[in-house]
């Protein structure tokens, strides 16, 4: 019996400093894709997002376009319908202060204030910094595709009551910057962001953040402030 309780109690210790060891190599690893994306002056990705509810049987991909100056919480975002002819059917900007939401079907733009984080990702912004507030983080290993090795960082929030109870995150082992970001809710969804190129310090004007109405005559502006 004390030979058993001996075994249990070193097994339970091995674990528990396997799980400290991981969560350490994860706060590394996610420091130094914080350090080095916060280091640029402004990024542009491209970017696919999908929708997937296999039990509602949908399944939707849209490309987009992300334009960030993370020190000063400044991006635009920007939605195509069609990824071939880049068709814009949405598009997210914020100044840092105001943000505007422009759905060019409905030929509207919605005003509010700028999103402070909240649960999960409000924008694809965001999947660069999502670890940095109110999740627990776990590295739990590598994964290759197309030949490249990315580590695989699984996030839960502090706050269990929360829709979104898991996210995925596959970094680049060599560039280290964030690959993907995979979100699972309590309905049943995924929502998947993809990196598809990624430009660092991209020459971008402080106008790209701001709405312009003259550029869009006809469209009514909706203030939700």
């Amino acid at each position: 019996m004390k030979k058993i309780l001996l075994y249990t109690v070193l097994t339970l210790s091995s674990y528990t400093a396997a799980f400290a060891q991981k969560d350490a190599q994860a706060k590394a690893i996610l420091s130094q894709v914080s350090q080095k994306y916060k280091s640029y002056d402004a990024i542009k990705t491209d970017f696919s997002f999908t929708l997937d509810n296999p039990q509602a049987g949908v399944k939707e991909t849209q490309t987009g376009t992300l334009i960030s100056k993370a020190k000063a919480g400044k991006y635009k975002v920007t939605l195509y319908s069609s990824a071939a002819a880049k068709d814009v059917d949405k598009e997210i900007i914020s100044d840092g202060k105001t943000q505007w939401t422009y759905l060019k079907k409905d030929k509207e733009v919605q005003v509010g204030d700028a999103a402070k984080g909240g649960e999960g990702i409000n924008n694809p912004s965001q999947i660069f910094t999502i670890y940095e507030h109110g999740y627990k983080y776990l590295y739990t290993g590598e994964q290759k595709i197309a030949g490249k090795a990315y580590q695989v960082i699984d996030l839960t929030p502090e706050d269990a009551k929360q829709n979104i109870f898991k996210v995925r995150l596959l970094v680049d082992k060599v560039k280290k910057q964030i690959y993907s970001a995979l979100l699972f809710d309590k309905n049943g969804n995924k929502y998947n962001y993809t990196v598809k190129s990624f430009t660092p310090n991209a020459p971008v004007t402080d106008n790209v953040f701001a709405w312009d109405a003259k550029g869009h005559p006809g469209v009514e502006v909706v203030d939700l402030r």
